[in-house]
């Protein structure tokens, strides 16, 4: 890329798609990707040059988001290395959780590639340790 080229979603998608990830783009520039080995769904966005990715985890009533499950996703020793939790109010009075991760793309030279392709990895090993650490809830 020259210095004048903006990085976009649709660079990202390309880089994913060859190595492994189906995607599914939108209109509103969100991708859908899918890890084909393990399955394992999530989406992709970029603003200010920054590359978000969030799995939704679960949904649940809000009144199973106890003080005991707070405590596990907020645990420094939780087997979740990289990624952070956050919780979204539904219309419905129940809670969505999502798992998610951020990276700062440059120029979508190698370390970008490198950077986006370790982003999706660690994204992809805390959903596991994730879903292991909520099980219970769900």
């Amino acid at each position: 890329m020259t210095p004048t080229e903006i990085v976009s979603i649709t660079h990202v998608a390309e880089l994913l798609a060859h190595n492994g990830y189906d995607i599914v783009p939108s209109d509103s520039g969100v991708l859908g990707v899918r890890e084909l080995h393990s399955g394992i769904g999530f989406q992709a966005a970029m603003e200010g040059g920054v590359l978000f990715m969030t799995v939704s985890l679960m949904t649940v009533p809000e009144a199973e988001i106890t003080r005991g499950l707070m405590k596990k996703m907020l645990s420094g020793h939780n087997g979740i290395s990289t990624s952070s939790f956050r919780l979204y109010d539904t219309d419905e009075g129940k809670v969505t959780v999502t798992l998610n991760n951020f990276c700062k793309i440059q120029n979508m030279g190698p370390e970008d590639h490198d950077d986006i392709l370790s982003l999706a990895g660690y994204l992809l090993a805390d959903v596991i340790a994730a879903r292991d650490l909520l099980e219970p809830a769900a």
